[in-house]
């Protein structure tokens, strides 16, 4: 059941992530980005990093998507629709896409992979929820409290430019 669900969500992922950056509605590419992030977060949970997933859903699906969500509500965009790329940039990216997609099978296929035994380390959420609410050397809170400051500080910049923009059209 494992492989069946490995399988379907890699399919998912692979299905949006072409959906998202080749649609023209803006709108529709971040929902579909959204689908992309969940099923990242069921491999998580396929792998039984149930942290990892659960940061995956409440930071990138919950937060970063309803935030760019938002922000395309926001500025009256919902209905743009982006135009179709040039002949010279869909070949510099097909090409771009192809190199990478080979260098990334090449290394794949020739590192030498081996079976690696560990003993299962116990989890303490207690020790975890400390590390994150922590100020300290190993802390998390000055990161977090960083990003959040320059996500609202890029929110405010792109509705300053959005509204700019639609004053001089007017």
């Amino acid at each position: 059941m494992n492989v069946v669900m490995f399988y379907l969500l890699s399919g998912i992922i692979l299905t949006f992530s072409l959906l998202s950056v080749t649609t023209r509605k803006i709108l529709r590419a971040a929902v579909y980005l959204l689908f992309v992030l969940v099923a990242t977060s069921g491999l998580y949970f396929l792998l039984n990093y149930e942290f990892m997933a659960a940061v995956q859903l409440t930071l990138y699906a919950g937060g970063i998507v309803v935030l760019i969500i938002f922000s395309i509500l926001l500025t009256s965009h919902i209905s743009h629709k982006f135009k179709h790329p040039a002949l010279m940039n869909l070949l510099a990216g097909s090409g771009v896409a192809v190199v990478g997609a080979a260098t990334a099978l090449y290394a794949i296929f020739t590192h030498p992979f081996s079976d690696a035994v560990q003993p299962d380390v116990p989890v303490d959420m207690t020790a975890i929820g400390t590390q994150l609410l922590s100020t300290d050397k190993n802390g998390y809170v000055l990161p977090f409290e960083l990003i959040s400051i320059l996500l609202l500080a890029s929110m405010i910049a792109a509705i300053v430019i959005a509204k700019k923009g639609k004053q001089q059209e007017q």
